[in-house]
């Protein structure tokens, strides 16, 4: 399988994946608003629940902008469920068994190429890429650059 490099002004691959109560979700559902989709390597690692918090504790604005929040890693539906629960998250996880939709997408690993990496896409209501952020060692930095960006849209 070739890997396709996800960049801004394009539109990325669909999906279907499983979320956190076992229903599948396309990408598609979201057409019509701006999305946030971010990749995360793992649910409750330390870096991965500060970044899963910041988006919680920032979610109405997200909603204000009309945008909707997906957060992805390898983990399945039940870890998802259990992480969602534990820490009140208000959005949609998605589970990428075999991180094959991280691959689609071109995420890249960290720095060290051992863990998944952190990234974050914002996708207008058409569907196009807005902006890519990258940021493995300040994942509350990823909640700033995305409300900035929705607020300009």
């Amino acid at each position: 399988m070739w890997v396709l490099k996800v960049t801004q002004g394009a539109v990325p691959p669909s999906f279907t994946l499983k979320d956190q109560d076992g229903k599948t979700v396309n990408l598609s559902k979201f057409k019509g608003k701006p999305v946030v989709v971010y990749f995360y390597p793992a649910d409750e690692t330390p870096g991965c629940t500060k970044q899963a918090c910041a988006f919680r504790d920032s979610y109405e604005k997200f909603k204000k902008a009309g945008a909707e929040v997906v957060g992805i890693s390898g983990d399945d539906p039940s870890s998802h469920k259990a992480f969602a629960k534990k820490y009140k998250l208000p959005y949609t996880l998605l589970s990428d068994e075999g991180n094959k939709i991280r691959k689609e997408w071109g995420v890249p690993a960290d720095l060290f190429g051992t863990l998944p990496g952190r990234q974050t896409y914002v996708l207008d209501k058409n569907g196009k890429v807005q902006l890519i952020y990258n940021n493995q060692f300040q994942p509350e930095k990823h909640i700033d650059e995305t409300l900035k960006l929705l607020q300009s849209l």
